[in-house]
């Protein structure tokens, strides 16, 4: 067996499903198939039982799960310590890294660490390359609980509404939740900010339509196939062609939140924490 095999296993059981396990990956269904069929052929056991309408583990898959969870969080600690003698910093992300604040605090941190790059790298995965060791810090618009990880909130962004351009609402400046509601929703749940919840109980949009990435999400919108919520960093590093964006003048807004191992800890992350809640209090 190998490491791409126990990552392609726990990526199908945390989503449920082998098309959501590919997405989260970025290879193709039928490649998480061949990882996952190699592995019960390596075993010598099931570890997945199939059906069309469901993943489910077996009794020894159970105990395989738990146990490839300890290997690969010990494999992503040993990645950490050997990129702690790296002469860079590797920042993740799901969507848009810091919108407009991107290019500032690349600049601020060459003019104070030119011999240290600050890299970013796009992970569509919940700890935004954390958790495989692909980051050494994380940028998270959403709630980590992981206890392997620790997080501090840098900053607020708005939140704006994602329309066609032909669609009729992209004729207003400004708009409110419950305009969006009567339409289609594009929703990512596994990396994105947005739920149903964010409109209340009774006034809930009339249909979901469910995404896997940022690019799967902007062109559902630019095809008018629905709308979509988001926050301004989206706005200000993905323009796209047939996509409006416009203020949402009663969505709450949403903390952002730079995550890290502590017990592994990148050079110089006091002072990137420093220089990005300068940045986000400038607005």
């Amino acid at each position: 067996m190998d490491l791409r095999q126990l990552r392609a296993l726990i990526a199908v059981v945390d989503s449920g499903s082998f098309t959501e396990a590919a997405a989260g990956l970025g290879v193709s269904q039928a490649a998480v198939s061949r990882s996952i069929a190699a592995l019960e052929r390596a075993l010598g056991v099931r570890v997945l039982h199939r059906t069309t309408r469901q993943v489910a583990l077996t009794e020894t898959g159970v105990k395989v799960v738990a146990q490839a969870r300890r290997v690969l969080d010990e494999v992503a600690h040993l990645e950490h310590i050997v990129a702690a003698t790296r002469a860079e910093v590797r920042i993740g992300y799901a969507w848009a890294a810091l919108g407009r604040h991107t290019r500032g605090l690349q600049k601020r941190w060459a003019a104070a660490y030119p011999g240290v790059p600050l890299v970013f790298i796009h992970a569509n995965e919940p700890t935004a390359g954390l958790g495989d060791g692909t980051a050494d810090v994380a940028v998270l618009r959403r709630p980590l609980t992981d206890p392997r990880f620790a997080t501090v909130a840098v900053g607020e962004e708005r939140r704006v509404a994602a329309m066609a351009t032909e669609h009729s609402l992209a004729r207003r400046r400004t708009l409110r939740l419950a305009d969006l509601a009567r339409y289609p929703v594009a929703l990512d749940e596994r990396t994105g900010t947005t739920t149903p919840e964010l409109w209340p109980p009774d006034a809930r949009p009339r249909a979901i339509r469910r995404t896997h990435t940022v690019d799967e999400w902007l062109t559902t919108i630019a095809a008018n196939q629905a709308v979509g919520v988001t926050p301004e960093a989206t706005a200000q590093q993905n323009p796209r062609p047939g996509v409006a964006y416009r203020v949402l003048r009663d969505a709450p807004p949403i903390t952002v939140r730079l995550a890290w191992r502590p017990d592994s800890p990148p050079a110089g992350l006091d002072e990137l924490i420093e220089l990005v809640k300068a940045l986000y209090e400038k607005r």
